[in-house]
């Protein structure tokens, strides 16, 4: 199996919405094992078998990383091979190209992602990237997307990558999947990009001046 990742946010040494991280972990087909079963330390061939909340029992913040937002990356496979932290430092990211693709896939959150750096090296002198895949609005390099209309937040509705931020904002109804289209986008005021590390109330909201 593909090394996979998954990116946690950390505040104050809290990790935040586990639930939704486990959920996007078990669809690759993962065997969750309750932590109460056994050794539970990264890189001794942890299988998972269970549901609940056997993150929290892995992930364990290191003392120096206590205080502000650390990213945390839990590498897997079969198993879990690797955690990491980090200070987590912020993108901007004001501007943004519409890059065409066709037939694209990164439905699972690969630790390859050269097929992700190849687009985003089409950006020209934006920040980041509007990936259209077969015609329909999809992700940036980074994360999912949201649209506004004025009233609404409206998401793609079939993004390259279903994240774990979009799919609370989705089951909480603050977003509303839908397709979109690049010439769909004269609808919108804006778009923000959302991902674990970006909550929505925190992002600068890109005007559709600076999406080119």
């Amino acid at each position: 199996m593909c090394r996979l990742f998954e990116t946690i946010r950390i505040e104050n040494g809290q990790p935040l919405h586990l639930r939704w991280h486990e959920e996007r972990m078990r669809k690759p087909g993962l065997m969750i094992r309750d932590p109460r079963a056994g050794n539970l330390e990264p890189g001794i061939g942890l299988r998972l078998l269970d549901s609940g909340l056997w993150l929290k029992s892995i992930i364990k913040v290191p003392e120096n990383m206590q205080t502000g937002i650390v990213k945390c990356n839990v590498i897997y496979g079969q198993e879990i091979l690797e955690i990491s932290f980090r200070p987590y430092i912020k993108r901007p990211v004001r501007s943004l190209k519409l890059v065409y693709t066709e037939s694209f896939d990164y439905h699972l959150k690969y630790s390859d992602r050269t097929g992700l750096e190849e687009l985003f090296a089409r950006r020209g002198l934006c920040d980041d990237i509007i990936i259209v895949n077969g015609g329909l609005i999809t992700d940036s390099s980074i994360s999912n997307l949201v649209f506004y209309d004025g009233s609404m937040w409206y998401t793609p509705a079939h993004p390259l990558l279903e994240g774990t931020c979009r799919a609370r904002l989705i089951a909480q109804g603050k977003i509303i999947p839908l397709d979109i289209r690049p010439e769909d986008l004269h609808h919108y005021r804006g778009c923000k990009l959302i991902n674990a590390m970006r909550e929505p109330q925190e992002e600068e909201i890109v005007g559709m001046s600076n999406i080119e």
